[in-house]
């Protein structure tokens, strides 16, 4: 079975039919790295990031969010 991520955020790029994320990969961190982390910083250098521990899931976000229709759509190394 291949896995799935599920996303409600319809305005995002990555997002389809079904609530589904189409993103090839995804990063989810803290809300504090995300802040404190550039757009440019997502999936492809995940293995560079420090661990970022959280007390729930209200602490954190998803670093592969872009807007759909932004002209940044390849600025994180993530494609569709």
């Amino acid at each position: 079975m291949a896995n799935r991520v599920n996303c409600s955020v319809n305005n995002c790029h990555y997002w389809t039919q079904g609530n589904a994320c189409a993103a090839s990969s995804i990063m989810i961190t803290s809300d504090q790295m995300g802040y404190e982390e550039p757009d440019s910083f997502d999936a492809p250098q995940a293995s560079l990031a420090p661990p970022s521990p959280v007390e729930s899931c209200m602490e954190t976000c998803c670093k592969t969010f872009v807007a759909k229709g932004s002209p940044h759509i390849q600025d994180d190394g993530v494609y569709k």
